[in-house]
């Protein structure tokens, strides 16, 4: 395990110091996980199918919930709706 220390500037930047990122590619995507007082970074190339599908549900739920407190929320019947489930 490798250790380093770096800091958040005023606009919420931190730098990943350099000796920690040698397999990093410039403009690579990178996944921030937050568990109470740790921060989890994985390069999102390298994440597994199910985390992939987890976190699209999650985002996808997050939409719903938006849409339903904003009142555009659909109202369909039950069987529509399973079949709208399966899509996702």
């Amino acid at each position: 395990m490798e250790i380093a220390l770096t800091k958040m500037s005023s606009k919420g930047q931190i730098v990943i110091p350099s000796e920690l990122r040698e397999d990093i590619k410039e403009g690579e995507k990178l996944i921030i996980i937050k568990n109470d007082s740790q921060l989890i970074i994985k390069k999102a190339s390298e994440l597994d199918k199910q985390l992939k599908e987890d976190l699209e549900f999650a985002r996808r739920t997050e939409e719903a919930w938006k849409r339903i407190e904003e009142r555009k929320g659909i109202r369909m019947d039950f069987d529509d709706f399973l079949k709208e489930m399966k899509k996702w």
